[in-house]
């Protein structure tokens, strides 16, 4: 551990940096420290936190900037999360303020809301469907080689898709299609409702028709979509404006990588036990394209409907103690706000 002097010139250091984003020197922390110590001093004592790794030079002339290490070791020891203004809480009130009819319509507005506050990536997971049951399912022929499959769930969540069939489907095989899978299968849970499609239903169809012309196929990618985790990014160039542009390689790593849904799921890591709001500096993402940028991930619950986590991605010189009070106060309207949406559907 540091001296309590050396925890203060660590601070300040990052502060400074952060604010400028210039190198600082001993005269700029000589007037910002809270406490009176001659630039000497300060010059000694920053010599010793780069000789342990915790700041580094630019160049043999600059002043110092965090260095990996010492961020590190800011995040986890002296990093001291700010008060959210009010004028802020109200905003992110209004900005949520309207009456929501579908759950994802909440998690892709948070992203956004999210984003426009602090003009970096912002990423939200909606909670986990293992609780989240199919309540109806219809297939509609829409003319002789179409139709829409639609599905309801129990978190009144509708997932429809538009097939192109090879030939003109028998309108009373579809209707016996869709009463043996709502018979069987409304209720259950989705995990469950996927399980059973492969291995229930098809021996159920067997005994009534000779063949389902790929309906199973067809919605069983729809009941996968509605089971599948959600994933919403807001505000993705944003990073753009602190990448190295003359690298368009690296750029386009870095662009595919919040556009993959496991990508974004590992930088996530939504199945974490740990409650509180997490910092990974880039060397900790596993990725050479985001080596330059941090994630601040916050999980948020919504009761026996799980969990879900909201992330802010940006340089690693981002203002963290500003943007982890932030997230705290996030996570818990953006849980009111689900809360509520839920219990105008719960039956429980």
């Amino acid at each position: 551990m540091l001296s309590e002097r050396q925890d203060a010139i660590l601070r300040e250091v990052v502060r400074i940096f952060t604010d400028t984003g210039q190198p600082v020197g001993s005269k700029t922390l000589e007037n910002a420290l809270p406490f009176h110590v001659s630039s000497a001093t300060i010059r000694n004592e920053m010599a010793t936190l780069e000789e342990i790794g915790y700041l580094e030079k630019t160049h043999l002339s600059s002043g110092r900037i965090p260095s990996a290490n010492g961020y590190r070791y800011y995040l986890d020891y002296l990093v001291q999360p700010t008060i959210v203004p009010k004028d802020i809480a109200n905003q992110i009130d209004e900005d949520f303020g309207q009456t929501y009819h579908q759950l994802d319509d909440i998690i892709e507005r948070s992203a956004k809301i999210l984003s426009h506050l602090t003009s970096y990536t912002a990423i939200t997971l909606g909670p986990e469907s293992t609780k989240t049951r199919l309540t109806g399912f219809r297939i509609v022929p829409l003319n002789s080689h179409q139709i829409m499959a639609i599905i309801v769930t129990s978190d009144n969540n509708v997932e429809s898709n538009i097939y192109t069939v090879d030939a003109e489907l028998d309108s009373s095989l579809i209707e016996k299609f869709v009463r043996i899978v709502n018979d069987k299968l409304v209720g259950q849970p989705l995990p469950r409702v996927i399980e059973m499609l492969h291995d229930d239903i098809p021996i159920i169809l067997s005994e009534y028709m000779y063949s389902t012309n790929g309906l199973l196929d067809m919605v069983d990618q729809l009941f996968r979509k509605a089971d599948s985790e959600k994933y919403f990014v807001d505000g993705q160039l944003n990073l753009l404006n602190y990448a190295n542009n003359s690298d368009l390689e690296g750029v386009q790593s870095l662009l595919s990588t919040i556009n993959q849904s496991n990508d974004l799921k590992k930088l996530l890591n939504p199945n974490s036990e740990d409650d509180g709001i997490k910092v990974r500096l880039g060397s900790e993402l596993g990725s050479d394209a985001l080596k330059n940028y941090s994630i601040i991930t916050a999980n948020y619950d919504v009761g026996h409907h799980g969990k879900g986590v909201i992330a802010l991605l940006g340089p690693t010189s981002m203002h963290y103690s500003q943007l982890i009070g932030l997230l705290g106060e996030f996570r818990t309207e953006l849980a009111k706000r689900l809360i509520d949406y839920y219990s105008r559907y719960d039956d429980s």
